[in-house]
């Protein structure tokens, strides 16, 4: 399958501010991400369509052709049609908001270079500044607190939100516009202005725990996620203990999950999916290492792309799964081009485990339940496992 998982991108109101939560999933784990087919794609090889309870592509491609006969916007007829449709996951982008995304799926985005959480009290604190871009020339360091975006405050507000605010609008603040940021860092409170930049996502990032366990924290299953993976492996210590950790990640490329699912699996069925009823299959490269003691953690934040990995691994008994319930959402969604180039997108059919379990809805239940312990869960089944031989 060489396309892009349709992931996690719930509708909303207002286009715009749905996108920029889409994009905020590139840089912070756990936030709500999207992706689209590229042409080819299996996801997306059926003909338009109907589909869906109000007609479908079908029904939006109609809207959007009557309007612009009638001198309306295609866009705006095409929203409405799939807001009628009550498809959960349908959605209506632009044509430089679907080049964006195509971008951020790539490992490239237009930011500032910050990761940010939301503190118990409401406070957003920097948990990450990217090496090179403006927020790092900025002087800006992990632990410093968010104050406010271009003069609004962000306490109390959800984390997808304000990196949002910090990327703007994907078609009104490209490279090179500025943001203004409100710092507080001790007893100094101060303001910088950026310049957002186009930058690349770090997806994988690798640690090793004192006890030798390797962790693995896959943030999203952006362009070349599963090579990451499977580099760090080979430079992992002899006995092999891992943690695939997909806590809070919000989905990506179907190519790269199944990729991934290579890397620990020797061929076989990764999962299961269908497009208008026409059923189709994801198989594992063989060759993977299956004598790798691995548990996968996982949380609700785990999404799309990375519940169909974990999924797999669960089903073929290739790894222990340790966390709480993930998101459910296992859908397809299938793209068609509007007459003004913008893109409608809706759901055509639905993921399943190889175990034949449906996602979309229900999400992955975790073998052992765990919350914030979840990762010395994780070392001490680990350590009860032992280097297989």
């Amino acid at each position: 399958m060489s396309g892009r998982d349709p992931f996690c991108q719930p509708r909303r109101g207002r286009r715009g501010a749905a996108l920029t939560l889409v994009f905020a999933g590139v840089l912070i784990a756990g936030a709500a991400t999207g992706s689209l087919p590229e042409p080819g794609d299996p996801a997306r090889g059926a003909a338009a369509g109907p589909v869906g309870p109000a007609g479908g592509h079908d029904a939006v491609a109609k809207a959007a052709a009557e309007a612009m006969a009638d001198g309306k916007s295609p866009m705006e007829a095409a929203e409405r049609a799939v807001s009628r449709s009550g498809d959960r996951w349908g959605a209506v982008y632009s044509e430089g908001e679907y080049e964006e995304f195509q971008d951020a799926l790539d490992g490239r985005y237009t930011g500032v270079g910050l990761w940010a959480r939301r503190e118990p009290d409401g406070r957003i604190e920097v948990t990450k500044v990217r090496p090179g871009s403006p927020a790092a020339d900025a002087g800006i360091r992990t632990g410093d607190r968010l104050r406010s975006v271009d003069g609004s405050g962000v306490d109390g507000r959800p984390v997808t939100e304000v990196i949002a605010l910090l990327r703007g609008d994907a078609e009104d603040a490209p490279a090179g516009t500025t943001v203004t940021l409100g710092l507080q860092r001790g007893p100094r409170v101060w303001s910088e202005t950026l310049h957002r930049a186009r930058l690349s996502t770090d997806s994988v990032t690798v640690r090793r725990l004192p006890d030798g366990v390797t962790v693995l924290k896959v943030s999203a299953f952006t362009k070349g996620a599963a090579a990451a993976v499977r580099e760090a492996l080979r430079a992992a210590p002899a006995d092999g203990r891992t943690v695939l950790d997909l806590r809070g990640n919000s989905g990506g490329l179907v190519t790269e999950a199944v990729d991934t699912a290579s890397v620990f699996l020797d061929g076989g069925l990764v999962a299961t999916y269908d497009v208008d009823g026409a059923q189709r299959a994801l198989h594992a490269a063989p060759g993977g290492d299956t004598d790798r003691p691995l548990v996968v953690l996982v949380d609700g934040g785990t999404m799309s792309a990375a519940e169909l990995l974990t999924g797999a691994l669960q089903d073929r008994g290739r790894a222990v799964v340790i966390g709480s319930r993930t998101f459910g959402k296992g859908s397809v969604q299938m793209p068609t081009k509007l007459p003004d180039g913008s893109v409608a997108e809706l759901t055509v059919g639905h993921y399943r485990t190889p175990a034949g379990h449906t996602v979309d809805g229900r999400g992955v239940t975790p073998d052992l339940e765990a919350g914030s312990s979840a990762l010395r869960r994780a070392e001490a089944v680990l350590a009860g496992l032992g280097a297989r031989s």
